[in-house]
């Protein structure tokens, strides 16, 4: 099992829906976490992309602050070409000497994507990202490549020198529409899910593992979702309350109006979770909101994209995730909030007792570690209001 973090590049919160103890995503704050994350013995750090730093700059940052961190660097085909995104990722894995992978994101949300000059719809996305990864995957091996596609051309593109990592760095990719695992299936080394429940989950991996086998491959599976971990249960239950106590029913309609908005079937699928609820009172309910055991959709009233979280203490949690694992999930790719503190406090609860392929400090070091750092951050909790 591998267990990733996620650098907050758009800024942090403490509680969602208000601008109370939120952070912005200044270099040294990424640092701090970037280091934490490293120390810690996590596998990886995703750090994102869209509307807001970049995402190959800042992580190139951190190259040289962290000593075995690997970068799960997200990208989108659609405004790079496949030549210079070889070239770029090669680059990168030698530097960091074997710490890349990628994350490819197509995009579901056109207003967004039509502020890169996107515009292509649903399906012409996922038939570019197709072809993107095709030229992508033969130049990382070393080939010269002359492409004529609908949307991508090419003549006589090679790339002069090796990535550390054979073939290539890892291929990480999501997406829940049909266009979306073909594509998977077809290029990608693990298919990652959002938090969604164990059966649907289950459904999913199935799926995409009979079309890669149709493709005559196999592919690895990862999730990413939240976590909310404490020593008791209900210590975990009132973290989950406390993180969503400023969100109101006007931000939670606001925010589901915006996800209908999106061309993206897993955004569609997270919203689902709610049942619809997002004009209810009561919506902000743990009876409302588990929709499996411990497996709490409270994120996603007001996020977009992963909205479910983990709640629980760390035996449960623990065994939460390896039900995932039993179904062929082999990578966590968590958040929590304000990312740096829960970096610490999911190392110190959780390590213990997963079998984690990275390890980081024995046990006993990270909970002194975690204990000293929560001490001198005191001054970071906001301020009564």
């Amino acid at each position: 099992m591998e267990v990733f973090w996620y650098l907050p590049t758009q800024g942090d919160e403490r509680y969602l829906g208000t601008t109370i103890g939120r952070r912005p995503a200044t270099y040294p704050y990424m640092q701090q976490i970037a280091q934490a994350v490293d120390k810690l013995g996590y596998g990886g750090m995703l750090i994102g992309t869209g509307q807001k730093q970049d995402t190959w700059i800042v992580a190139t940052s951190l190259i040289s602050v962290t000593e075995r961190l690997r970068f799960l660097v997200a990208f989108r085909p659609a405004i790079m070409s496949p030549s210079l995104a070889v070239r770029m990722a090669a680059t990168f894995d030698q530097i960091s000497n074997g710490r890349i992978i990628l994350n490819v994101v197509t995009g579901g949300d056109t207003k967004e994507l039509a502020k890169d000059g996107i515009f292509l719809d649903h399906d012409q996305r996922y038939e570019l990202t197709d072809e993107f990864l095709t030229i992508w995957r033969s130049l990382m091996q070393g080939e010269e490549v002359t492409f004529n596609g609908r949307h991508l051309k090419l003549q006589g593109a090679k790339l002069e020198f090796p990535p550390v990592q054979k073939p290539y760095p890892t291929l990480y990719f999501g997406g829940s529409s049909d266009a979306a695992l073909q594509v998977a299936a077809k290029h990608i080394d693990v298919y990652l899910t959002w938090g969604e429940p164990p059966d649907q989950v289950a459904q999913k991996i199935a799926k995409v593992r009979r079309l890669a086998a149709e493709q005559g491959r196999t592919v690895r599976f990862g999730i990413r979702m939240h976590v909310i971990v404490r020593e008791t249960t209900q210590k975990a239950w009132d973290a989950a309350n406390e993180l969503i106590q400023y969100v109101d029913d006007e931000a939670i309609a606001a925010a589901h109006r915006r996800f209908a908005q999106s061309e993206s079937e897993g955004q569609r699928r997270m919203a689902q979770l709610h049942n619809g609820k997002v004009a209810s009172g009561t919506l902000r309910e743990r009876k409302n909101l588990e929709i499996s055991p411990n497996l709490w959709a409270g994120v996603g009233l007001v996020r977009g994209g992963a909205g479910t979280a983990l709640v629980g203490d760390p035996e449960t949690v623990a065994a939460r995730m390896l039900e995932y694992a039993d179904l062929g999930i082999d990578t966590f790719v968590f958040s929590g909030y304000p990312h740096l503190e829960e970096a610490y406090r999911v190392a110190e609860l959780l390590f213990p007792l997963l079998p984690v392929k990275t390890p980081g400090a024995l046990p006993q070091q990270v909970a002194s570690t975690f204990s000293e750092f929560v001490t001198k951050t005191d001054l970071l909790k906001p301020q009564p209001v």
